[in-house]
């Protein structure tokens, strides 16, 4: 089974040629954690300061110290996130502290979706999902351009027609 890097791209077969996610993918995140740390923050201080006391209001600063280191795993996990394209099958490499690859077989591809929620679509997000012939070797690429997610379903469609798959 050849796994080298698609063809005509110019790096070699053992050193795929990866891509990263859109950085909106990170401001989309952050602006979640921001949101709900507003919520947690106002919960956290309300609550306790109205039955407890105003000493107890100072639980409020508990949410946004939790989310200042947040924000900074939240930039570690964006980066960590990457894909390539191969010859013979799709690999996605994510993680910080648990490093996990996942590999999915063009031939084994059943069914690959593009999906954009509202929140996605403001940002200029879309994921790409692919279902394949086991459960355990699906997998979800978020934060790409539209245009980059409408591109590799394309192609992954067309690489799974051509080795006999489920497409």
């Amino acid at each position: 089974m050849e796994t080298g890097s698609p063809a005509g791209t110019g790096v070699p077969a053992d050193q795929p040629a990866w891509r990263g996610l859109q950085p909106g993918l990170l401001r989309v995140r952050r602006l979640l954690l921001l949101v709900w740390t507003g919520v947690a923050a106002a919960a956290a201080g309300l609550l306790p300061g109205l039955l407890a006391g105003p000493p107890w209001a100072a639980c409020a600063l508990l949410p946004p110290a939790c989310a200042a280191w947040c924000w900074r795993l939240l930039g570690r996990n964006w980066r960590s996130w990457r894909y390539t394209e191969r010859a013979d099958d799709l690999l996605i490499s994510r993680g910080v502290l648990w490093r996990e690859e996942t590999v999915v077989p063009y031939g084994r591809m059943q069914l690959v979706e593009v999906t954009s929620g509202p929140l996605e679509r403001r940002f200029g997000l879309a994921t790409v999902q692919l279902h394949t012939a086991a459960a355990a070797t699906d997998a979800t690429i978020p934060g790409l351009d539209p245009a980059e997610a409408e591109r590799l379903r394309d192609r992954l469609t067309e690489l799974g027609e051509a080795r006999s798959a489920g497409l």
